[in-house]
């Protein structure tokens, strides 16, 4: 009996990668974000309708937010030291159902409370177990490509998910929405075991962090000692300060102009998934062929210039029209976090270390933006609250502009059977 001939693409390494694997990374990548949009505002709205105050809500939300800070660093060193990746995330996926299926019934504290622990330790590990696995599929030099088309699916997702929440908590009730976060797990875990097992790289072959965790000679602690990973993580904790408050306080101040914001809210979430969405995988390829300085800083200068748009106090319209800078932000950042986390760990492999590192950094950030941004505003009025978040967000830029060096790998080619480097011309 003839075997089947599977298709295969050839990454940038000359390894065929089978159609199959991508394909399911491609459905991972959509099915988990459909299901943490179930964890989005739609908890704060279901316990407001079961009768829970504002104080018991803000500190179920407070819970998980802490504990998906403290969680970072563990969970990055965690997915670094498991052999088993595929394992990994469907655990992840396992307790992201048990936690939408602890919400979906009647709301008690330790429920609800369990349900944000269980979310926020799974999200700590689910995102650098899928960095890890495309890693491995692709390689170092396939990764950027990837990891834009990646942030496209996971935009389609949030999307479709959005929507297909939105009617369900409309028709029926706030709690078909875990019902269906929790069932949108399965599809996921389908996606997981669909990929092929992909054996580590063999020692001293490939990005580290794709060759077994006994196989490397560096301690984790080792990748702080790349300088570059210090003025990145600065840079996003000033991107989140002044990114994170931004939306909020405009559509705050929307509404003190009397303003209807019904529809504001909605669109204004839908447009930087639908711009991630568009232009990740052009924006991935662009990282790879031009360099990483000239994606940081395209998407770190969209944010001093919308929070200059928000303080002229701009209608419901051109608000919506202004999240189109927020979607160029998100792409950016996400793409550039893993990306960035992989180039400063190709001496030591600690990939999902480093991505911790770099997600504590934004956590911190937007814990205290809004804190800040808030006293501002009451104190001296939103247009002075903008101006201080611009100029944040215009730090962040020039900090990198001063001193963040490219940390594109040298490409190489081949010349009579050996490889050489490329002079980075970017």
């Amino acid at each position: 009996m003839t075997r089947r001939k599977q298709r295969v693409i050839s990454s940038p390494m000359h390894r065929p990668i089978p159609r199959h694997n991508l394909t399911g990374l491609s459905a991972l990548n959509f099915a988990v974000a459909a299901v943490q949009t179930g964890f989005g505002p739609f908890v704060s709205v279901w316990l407001t309708r079961e009768g829970w105050s504002q104080t018991d809500i803000g500190l179920a939300l407070s819970l998980g937010t802490g504990i998906a800070l403290v969680g970072q660093l563990p969970a990055g060193m965690l997915v670094d030291s498991a052999h088993r990746k595929r394992g990994l995330t469907a655990a992840a996926l396992i307790m992201l159902a048990v936690s939408a299926l602890l919400l979906a019934v009647p709301p008690v504290r330790p429920s609800v409370f369990a349900a944000e622990v269980l979310h926020a330790v799974a999200s700590c590990v689910i995102a650098p177990a899928i960095a890890s696995m495309t890693l491995r599929l692709c390689g170092h030099a396939g990764f950027s490509r990837r990891l834009g088309v990646n942030a496209s699916f996971s935009g389609l997702g949030n999307a479709a998910a959005a929507a297909g929440m939105g009617l369900a908590a409309w028709y029926f009730s706030e709690r078909m929405v875990f019902v269906l976060a929790a069932l949108l797990t399965l599809p996921a875990l389908a996606a997981v075991f669909s990929i092929d097992r992909v054996h580590p790289a063999p020692e001293k072959k490939g990005h580290p962090a794709t060759w077994h965790p006994k196989a490397r000679d560096s301690r984790p602690w080792h990748i702080f000692a790349e300088p570059a990973l210090h003025v990145f993580a600065v840079a996003i904790v000033l991107f989140q300060l002044g990114n994170a408050a931004l939306l909020p306080l405009a559509l705050n101040d929307l509404t003190q102009r009397g303003v209807s914001t019904g529809f504001v809210v909605s669109a204004a979430i839908m447009v930087p998934p639908l711009i991630v969405t568009l232009v990740s995988p052009w924006t991935g390829r662009v990282a790879q062929t031009r360099g990483r300085r000239i994606v940081l800083l395209a998407g770190f200068v969209a944010l001093p210039a919308r929070a200059l748009l928000f303080a002229t106090g701009p209608g419901a319209l051109p608000l919506v029209a202004m999240q189109v800078l927020d979607g160029v932000s998100a792409t950016v950042l996400g793409l550039t976090m893993p990306l960035i986390a992989a180039d400063l760990t190709k001496k030591t492999g600690f990939l999902n270390l480093a991505m911790g590192s770099l997600g504590l950094a934004a956590g911190l950030g937007a814990t205290v933006s809004t804190v800040a941004a808030g006293f501002v505003a009451d104190r001296y009025g939103p247009a002075a609250a903008f101006l201080g978040l611009a100029l944040v967000g215009a730090s962040a830029w020039v900090l990198l502009y001063v001193a963040m060096p490219e940390t594109r790998p040298a490409p190489v080619i081949r010349t009579s059977g050996r490889r050489r480097p490329v002079p980075d011309r970017g």
